[in-house]
């Protein structure tokens, strides 16, 4: 076995190492879902990523017999940090073989810059923010991957048992079948809350209709995703850019929102899995893939529950099951079977009772690390 080399990702060369070398790690997996090759460059570039001007960064890459097998990122969250008065250090985006020596040397590299970077800590996978995927999965492994989580071979939880780090936090993604019939304490809600004109409801059937709002939900969402652990606030720019970004593949059916006094509340956004459509791009987006992501978009029978939040004056109102419910007659208006809850945190009870009300089990287990330095 040939000599293990660490070099960190300086020249686009490397860099196209590192984006690509998860697919050779998982070719013999029929079912690993690509990432979007396209949004993996914007990612990793300084100039077009909004998070490293807040963020300190490191890419490494894992080498033997001149061949790539292995890649880590290490993160020092700069605004995160200072708003929670901590000094811990991150990785993130890790892929390697089955194998420890490459696993250690990688893991060993970022906690000594993390390290010499003045930090105490070191927590993972957990990229700039919550929106990046985070944890190891644990549990679930047959069940299908799905977008924006996630998608790490079963061996990956054991290699870190070895280096020392242990529980932070886990998150889980439930899942089951659209009800028919929603429970009778959500009708009461729905009653009450139609009945009170203080509310007002919003669904869109354009991007048109929402454009207006997508500011707004991502002010609200700032505010409102303060406790959750890992979000990082958007600036202004960040919240622009992140509008410009995602507004294309979202769908405006499954998105809603509501008002009081013209003044916006609460928002919920659910959208359609199309991991389907992305496996058979093959996470190319040109020239054909995006046919190809738009076409499963719109024949997909699984509605993801994405993202969604009340300002805190107006918890306890139901606001939060009215948007729910209005996203799941939506996904049964436009023939959807399945709903996935994404990932929730594992001390989210409110949101994980909403689930199981509506008959949803835990089908998948994800965990943060965590490791004193």
């Amino acid at each position: 076995m040939g000599e293990l080399v660490i070099k960190e990702v300086l020249t686009k060369k490397d860099l196209r190492q590192f984006i690509y070398l998860p697919k050779e790690v998982h070719k013999d997996e029929p079912d690993w879902l690509p990432p979007i090759y396209m949004d993996e460059w914007e990612l990793y570039n300084k100039k077009k990523n909004k998070s490293y001007q807040y963020a300190d960064a490191i890419l490494l890459i894992a080498h033997r017999d001149k061949k790539p097998v292995g890649r880590i990122m290490g993160i020092i969250n700069n605004r995160y940090n200072t708003i929670n008065n901590e000094q811990h250090g991150r990785f993130c985006f890790m892929e390697c073989y089955n194998d420890k020596e490459v696993f250690h040397a990688l893991l060993s590299k970022v906690e000594e810059w993390v390290k010499q970077n003045g930090m105490t800590r070191i927590i993972g996978p957990l990229g700039f923010s919550d929106k990046d995927p985070q944890g190891f999965q644990i549990e679930g492994f047959e069940y299908a991957q799905f977008m924006t989580s996630p998608n790490n071979s079963p061996y990956m939880p054991e290699l870190i048992a070895f280096e020392g780090y242990e529980k932070k936090v886990d998150l889980v993604n439930y899942q089951g079948k659209l009800p028919d019939k929603f429970p009778l304490i959500y009708e009461k809600v729905l009653t009450r809350v139609d009945n009170n004109k203080e509310y007002k409801i919003i669904e869109f059937n354009s991007k048109k209709e929402l454009k207006p709002y997508i500011i707004g939900v991502l002010e609200l969402m700032n505010e409102t995703f303060s406790e959750i652990y890992g979000f990082v606030p958007l600036n202004d720019k960040e919240k622009t850019d992140f509008a410009a970004r995602y507004l294309p593949i979202l769908d405006p059916k499954f998105i809603k929102v509501i008002e009081t006094n013209g003044k916006l509340v609460g928002f919920a956004i659910g959208m359609p899995d199309f991991s389907r459509g992305i496996r058979e791009a093959k996470g190319k987006l040109l020239p054909f893939g995006i046919f190809k992501i738009l076409k499963d978009s719109k024949r997909s029978k699984k509605l993801l529950m994405m993202l969604g939040g009340v300002q805190k004056a107006y918890r306890g109102k139901g606001l939060d099951v009215l948007m729910g419910v209005k996203i799941l007659q939506s996904g049964i208006k436009h023939k959807m079977d399945t709903v996935d809850s994404h990932l929730v945190l594992e001390t989210n009870t409110k949101m994980r009772s909403e689930y199981e009300r509506i008959g949803c089990q835990v089908v998948k287990k994800f965990r943060i690390y965590q490791k004193e330095l």
